[in-house]
């Protein structure tokens, strides 16, 4: 009896090393990947919209605020990556979960930000006119990055089940925003704008179809990006760790390595990828 309870301890312990190492493996390659592909792009952008190359500062401001949170994120990796390797449990980590608020949190809210703005220049052009003056954004920014630092410090000192169901409430109700946005403006760009009801067999126009497209794969981008994070969060109480570990790693893994794809959205819609010469 004692030896078949020891041997079952042995595996158990050894199932549990393979899967932090299998963590350790997928949070390193992601930090990597972000470091090499999304520090860089990021940075483009932001310098970009600084220096007016990319379009002007009122029209690109939450896109700027989104890198700049985006960069930041992307630099507490490095602190991240040090407790990985010498298994440090005091500043790295605490400073590393600060800013991994930054990536939970700062992400889908200037995403937010983007996709109402989106929403109000298409479907309410007279309300978007009026709130189009960089104040207006200037303060809504200050108010999100007010949010922002909040719940990054709620993240940091929470115990888990508290940062549980405030991830899963705050990604539930701004993965909700993003989407009925879009799928609005989707839909209002489908419909034939004014003296275009002659026209409405022939398709859109070239315009319209691009900000079509782009719209369309800004939402398949968030619906890769949260939906598997919110249903793991909602599944939490329902599966075994061993699951939801597994599950939790790959949606890091994939929430970070999708953070350029933003900027690359940007880019291209600026005209600025090298790859791509025209609209």
């Amino acid at each position: 009896m004692n030896t078949s309870v020891d041997s079952n301890s042995t595996l158990l312990f050894s199932f549990n090393e393979n899967l932090q190492y299998v963590q350790y493996v997928l949070y390193t390659a992601a930090d990597s990947i972000n470091l090499i592909l999304g520090l860089p792009t990021n940075v483009y952008v932001v310098w970009l919209i600084v220096t007016g190359a990319g379009g002007t500062m009122a029209s690109d401001f939450f896109s700027l605020n989104l890198s700049v949170s985006e960069i930041l994120y992307i630099l507490s990796n490095l602190m991240l990556i040090v407790h990985y390797n010498i298994q440090d449990n005091g500043a790295f980590w605490s400073v590393g979960t600060f800013f991994e608020g930054f990536n939970l949190f700062g992400r889908p809210l200037f995403q937010c930000c983007i996709c109402v703005e989106r929403y109000l220049a298409v479907v309410h052009p007279v309300t978007f006119l009026k709130y189009k003056p960089l104040r207006y954004r200037v303060g809504c920014c200050g108010v999100v990055w007010l949010i922002l630092l909040g719940s990054c410090f709620v993240n940091m000192l929470s115990n888990y089940e508290s940062a549980w169901f405030f991830c899963l409430i705050f990604n539930l109700f701004t993965l909700s925003v993003m989407l009925l946005c879009c799928l609005a403006v989707l839909w209002a760009l489908k419909r034939p704008g004014p003296g275009e009801g002659e026209r409405e067999g022939e398709g859109m126009n070239n315009m319209k179809l691009r900000a079509f497209r782009i719209i369309s794969m800004i939402t398949v981008s968030m619906i890769v990006n949260y939906v598997p994070l919110v249903l793991l969060l909602v599944s939490y109480h329902f599966i075994e760790p061993v699951e939801y570990f597994k599950g939790s790693s790959i949606c890091f893994f994939i929430t970070v390595v999708s953070g350029f794809v933003q900027p690359l959205l940007y880019l291209h819609r600026s005209g600025k990828l090298p790859c791509v010469t025209g609209p």
